[in-house]
């Protein structure tokens, strides 16, 4: 991927990951669209770095993510990387009474949301890039965030078989597998000693450089080389 002269949507691009991703391209000297439900958050973003061009979107929604579609192959028809980057993490117990909607919306965000828009995309003929925001916990879930992890490990698999049926078309498809970062993913404090985003922003920038295909960091690197007996190792340790 060629990292400058590029215009890009982000997903989520406002915060967390998706913010380290937005400004890490503005560097490099590229035209950036993000997305998100809240428009304030959105505006503070487009205030700190005025190139940034914002739309409101709710990607659980299915209407507006085809409008999103619409909205961008109307005024940026070059539009030619997507970042499928949010996402939403339920901490939650099979027990709990409203398991099952908490689940369906974390699937509909993290599973159905970027399928839909990675297919609505490809229809742009500018398009180069698809970039999957997945996660370690794609490799080794974390039992307080099942539903999570299996989305994660669902994203990695669809990132694999996409790139297979992408390859022969000149779109290149990226996987970037984070570890735990200090981020609000979850809720706020729940990952406050974990590796701040900017460290993991430089690190798979060089990969990029570097060509790689499959972005890692810190833990998430050795959890994406594991074995299945390295694999119940990490399990047993992170689940005791």
């Amino acid at each position: 991927m060629k990292l400058a002269n590029n215009k890009i949507l982000i997903t989520g691009g406002a915060t967390g990951i998706g913010l380290g991703l937005t400004e890490r391209f503005i560097r490099e000297n590229n035209t950036v669209i993000i997305c998100g439900r809240r428009e304030s958050v959105l505006n503070e973003v487009a205030e700190k770095f005025p190139g940034v061009i914002t739309k409101v979107c709710d990607i659980a929604n299915e209407a507006e993510r085809a409008e999103l579609y619409n909205w961008v192959a109307a005024n940026h028809p070059d539009l030619n990387v997507l970042v499928n980057n949010a996402g939403i993490q339920n901490w939650m117990n099979i027990a709990d009474d409203n398991f099952y909607e908490k689940a369906a919306n974390e699937i509909t965000i993290n599973v159905i949301a970027p399928i839909h828009l990675t297919q609505l995309f490809l229809k742009l003929k500018s398009l180069t890039t698809v970039m999957n925001v997945t996660s370690g916990l794609a490799f080794v879930p974390l039992s307080k965030v099942p539903v999570y992890c299996g989305t994660k490990a669902f994203l990695r698999s669809f990132t694999l078989s996409l790139r297979h049926q992408l390859k022969d078309t000149g779109t290149e498809v990226i996987e970037i597998i984070p570890p735990a970062l200090n981020t609000d993913l979850g809720a706020k404090g729940l990952h406050d000693a974990h590796p701040p985003v900017s460290e993991f922003i430089v690190s798979i920038f060089k990969q990029l450089q570097e060509g790689k295909t499959e972005l890692t960091f810190g833990t998430s690197e050795a959890r994406a080389e594991a074995n299945n007996e390295t694999i119940m190792d990490y399990f047993n340790r992170m689940n005791p």
